[in-house]
């Protein structure tokens, strides 16, 4: 493919070719046992079997009064049922009292059923009497309030698929079935390289005409949100020799490869040539009908994704949005197509405006509407340079190819940084 002029690809063309060459040359990271504490974002090697049913025997989850559930039957406020107190259940042991024939015992949440119990009368409609007896004024039915054995899960049935990915909800429920530890694929390594002559570490005071790299910060930051181990791999000037041998350097080891500026076509930007010349099958896609994000890059590289990403942040983070999470994800063996997530409607509060032919994402912030009727979505104007636009906003809305724009008044999705503020 040649530099001197872009080959402009749509975003869905670009993703489809992009998703294909993943699958058919970049081999999923080695599996391996982690702790589960250490485990969370990443994904399953391998099923997950359930050891034990979880809970392990029946229990209650209201304070209150088990007992036979037919013994309430008809109890009102006005005629309640009553009931000799048998026992307590002790928290952590095996329940010793007997309930049924007229006789409750006194229960605590997640304490264990009694023989003979089948439900639990909340201790709101019990009142106690002096006599050691209790009044039950409500009715229950066989099971309420109570988790039975296994319901959770059973004993050697699957609990989590391969290729799912760990959130906190499921570690809890993998400890609640007695494992400890999981067969996942590693994080992928993801080496970082900013370039350009203007560029200079976030630590160092720029010469006028510099500015400091803060893509590679930003980057790093979305890669570790998405699973993956960041490298920051420096900045190399505008020298096609220096360009190749700082990227034979950063792919040493790694498993993706993200270069922050210079796949603009021009005639200092060399970044294309050195990513073309690393391998093949090469460039997949480069120049994107997509705003913010036309000067992207998509190649491979034998093995190795690399995604040549515009050195505006604005651009950086959509292209990283759109693509990077989708390398993340094959890398990681992530099942199935994760798609643009997490997102909230919301309803635009003022026109979105797009020129037709390219894909348009604009950064917005989320305001709760004046009617209480959830989310008003205020567009962040600026341009893709500017970083305020990315802190002021709280998410992205996509503006299709074919359209000239959104009203304001339309109900969109907004596909969220990292959680409304």
């Amino acid at each position: 493919m040649g530099f001197e002029f872009f080959q402009v690809m749509t975003v869905d063309d670009a993703l489809a070719r992009w998703r294909e060459a993943l699958v058919e040359h970049v081999p999923l990271t080695p599996t391996e046992r982690r702790d589960l504490a250490a485990a969370r974002g990443l994904a399953l090697g391998q099923p997950v079997l359930a050891g034990d049913d979880v809970p392990g025997f029946d229990r209650s989850t209201m304070d209150g009064y088990a007992v036979a559930a037919a013994d309430t039957y008809g109890a009102s406020e006005g005629q309640p049922a009553y009931f000799t107190v048998a026992g307590e259940v002790a928290m952590g042991a095996a329940a010793a009292a007997t309930a049924g024939a007229g006789s409750a015992v006194r229960i605590a949440t997640g304490g264990m059923m009694p023989s003979g119990a089948d439900a639990v009368v909340m201790v709101e409609y019990c009142e106690d009497l002096a006599t050691g007896e209790i009044a039950v004024s409500r009715a229950v039915s066989p099971g309420e309030n109570v988790i039975r054995r296994g319901d959770d899960l059973r004993a050697g049935r699957p609990v989590l698929p391969a290729g799912h990915r760990l959130r906190p909800q499921d570690l809890g429920l993998l400890a609640a079935a007695g494992v400890t530890s999981v067969l996942v694929h590693r994080r992928p390594r993801v080496a970082i390289v900013a370039t350009g002559d203007e560029i200079v570490p976030p630590g160092q005071a720029p010469e006028p005409g510099q500015v400091r790299d803060a893509n590679s910060v930003a980057l790093a930051g979305m890669v570790a949100a998405a699973g993956g181990e960041p490298v920051p791999a420096g900045i190399v000037g505008d020298d096609p020799a220096a360009m190749s041998r700082a990227f034979a350097a950063a792919a040493e080891g790694s498993d993706l490869l993200l270069v922050s500026g210079g796949s603009s076509v021009g005639h200092r930007d060399y970044v294309g040539p050195a990513i073309a010349a690393m391998g093949q099958p090469g460039v997949l896609a480069h120049g994107l009908a997509l705003r913010p994000g036309k000067p992207t890059l998509l190649a491979v590289a034998e093995s190795l994704p690399i995604i040549g990403l515009p050195g505006h942040p604005a651009s950086a983070l959509v292209v990283f949005w759109l693509f990077g999470r989708h390398a993340l994800d094959h890398l990681l063996g992530v099942a199935g197509d994760q798609g643009l997530r997490p997102a909230v409607r919301a309803t635009l509060s003022h026109n979105l405006p797009s020129a037709p032919g390219r894909e348009e994402y604009w950064r917005v912030a989320l305001r709760p509407r004046p009617d209480g009727g959830g989310w008003l979505g205020e567009p962040v104007f600026g341009a893709s340079g500017l970083l305020h636009t990315l802190v002021a906003g709280d998410g992205l809305v996509r503006v299709p190819r074919g359209s000239e724009g959104l009203p304001a008044g339309a109900e969109v999705d907004v596909f969220l940084f990292g959680g409304v503020r």
